[in-house]
């Protein structure tokens, strides 16, 4: 069997569901319906602007619902709600911008902008509740299941078992697993659930096939089996059943996974930066416009902190040093000097402690309320920083620590912040072990696996109480 790349039909496709197609057609309906019905109530006719409005609101929506994958996921209800919040949000801010932009704000009502957001949101909550109750009453019966069966063992195996038995709109029972390798059989004796059965080995597959009827089967492997789903792949084929490989990468360090295609082939992205293309765009927008407005905003503050560090001690006001950036990029970080001019103890840069005595009588107090970190506004401007990224450390602080932590460097995938998700949690100030600093990189990596700018304003808005404390000197 051979590969033609030039083929019609693209390797990897995107499955969806009949009922997600009619919900989305309910909310376009719905987000229509309601704003022809504003319309008519407020003004007694649909004007050409607001034509305009509806379509520029339906095609946004379209864009947005998709980013946010509004439709291609099955999770709880008080989660769905959140997401289709996020979503409608985002919408109407891009629609409420590009009327700023192009200088055609005044040709609507704000009351009635501001009641189709809010009746919009509800009213498509309304549909999404009763879409789901409809197939709750259709997928009820246990009969309607279709028996599945797992090829490997495992977390990974687990999980998998977890998310089907608990989607009814799957309309899939998993009755169990096998293994992959018979030498794996008392390592995957202790990491079987109690819920996911251990039917037997593979080489019983085509018994247990025929005992529970199966119709779906999932592999679940390490990236070195690709013999064995070739061998029983082919197999498979020949008893009419429907197959899914799921592939064990979790057992990697994942930066921004995620599955995508080129010419057609299917690519497991393992780790990426999440700033490319509109998503970079954005988020320099974000970082350039709060930094330009936060300096106007606080020029007197930085006048009398820098006449204050002047009249303390002797030396220059600002503090500057070489850290790494995005993508290992160097650049040269801005602060408000906070202690006297020293030079580094055998070329060893050592961190601030408690009761340092480097530390000045001003810079103790702009080190405790994080106002010798507000220079760096400049970097941001210049590119070089986000207001919201993982803090950026002296370089050879980057040198002793990816030595013990062997994902360190993960944390460069994106621009390095001012503030980020680990000083928020107060994982700031001197890190006396490795432990402290595993934490840090922790949540750095999870702030890049989940960036998004509703993320970096939760950040932002929880740092202005977070940034003082025990743990800043």
């Amino acid at each position: 069997m051979t590969f033609q790349p030039g083929g019609r039909r693209s390797i990897l496709q995107r499955r969806s569901s009949t009922s997600n197609s009619i919900q989305a057609g309910l909310d376009g309906l719905a987000v229509t319906g309601v704003t022809w019905w504003l319309v008519d109530y407020h003004i007694g006719y649909l004007t050409p602007a607001y034509v305009i409005m509806l379509m520029m609101l339906l095609g946004a929506l379209a864009v947005v619902y998709d980013h946010y994958a509004i439709y291609r996921s099955n999770v709880g209800l008080t989660l769905k709600a959140f997401k289709l919040f996020k979503a409608w949000t985002a919408t109407f801010a891009f629609l409420v911008a590009m009327a700023f932009l192009t200088k055609q704000s005044e040709q609507y009502s704000r009351l009635l902008v501001g009641q189709l957001y809010c009746i919009g949101f509800f009213v498509q909550l309304l549909l999404h509740v009763a879409m789901r109750e409809v197939q709750k009453k259709f997928l009820n019966n246990p009969t309607q299941l279709e028996n599945s069966l797992i090829i490997g063992s495992g977390r990974l195996a687990n999980f998998l078992h977890q998310k089907i038995s608990n989607n009814p709109w799957l309309g899939e029972r998993i009755v169990g697993c096998v293994l992959i390798n018979n030498d794996d059989q008392n390592v995957a004796s202790a990491e079987v659930s109690r819920d996911l059965s251990m039917l037997g080995n593979i080489s019983d597959l085509d018994d247990l096939i025929k005992k529970y009827s199966i119709r779906t089967v999932y592999f679940v492997t390490p990236l070195d089996a690709s013999e064995v789903i070739e061998e029983v792949y082919l197999k498979l084929l020949s008893k009419h059943i429907a197959v899914n490989w799921v592939p064990d990468i979790f057992s990697l360090r994942l930066i921004n996974h995620s599955v995508r295609e080129i010419a057609g082939i299917p690519v497991l992205t393992l780790s990426e930066t999440p700033l490319m293309g509109m998503r970079l765009f954005l988020k320099n927008l974000e970082d350039r416009l709060l930094a330009s407005l936060a300096l106007i905003f606080i020029a007197p503050l930085l006048l009398a902190v820098a006449i204050a560090i002047k009249i303390d001690s002797p030396g220059p006001v600002f503090f500057r040093q070489e850290r790494m950036g995005w993508s290992g990029g160097i650049f040269r970080i801005w602060k408000f000097r906070s202690m006297v001019v020293h030079q580094a103890e055998g070329g060893i840069v050592k961190q601030a402690e408690k009761n340092d005595p480097r530390v000045t009588r001003v810079g103790a107090f702009i080190r405790r309320t994080s106002l010798d970190e507000l220079p760096q506004l400049f970097n941001v401007l210049m590119g070089e920083m986000s207001l919201v990224g993982p803090r950026p450390h002296a370089i050879q602080h980057d040198a002793e620590y990816s030595d013990g932590i062997v994902d360190y460097f993960a944390r460069h995938k994106i621009k390095p912040g001012i503030t980020g998700l680990a000083q928020v949690r107060g994982f700031r100030g001197e890190t006396k072990d490795l432990e402290q600093m595993m934490q840090r990189v922790e949540s750095d990596i999870e702030y890049i696996n989940n960036w998004s700018l509703w993320l970096d304003f939760v950040i932002l808005l929880r740092t202005v109480f977070a940034f003082t404390g025990k743990h800043a000197y």
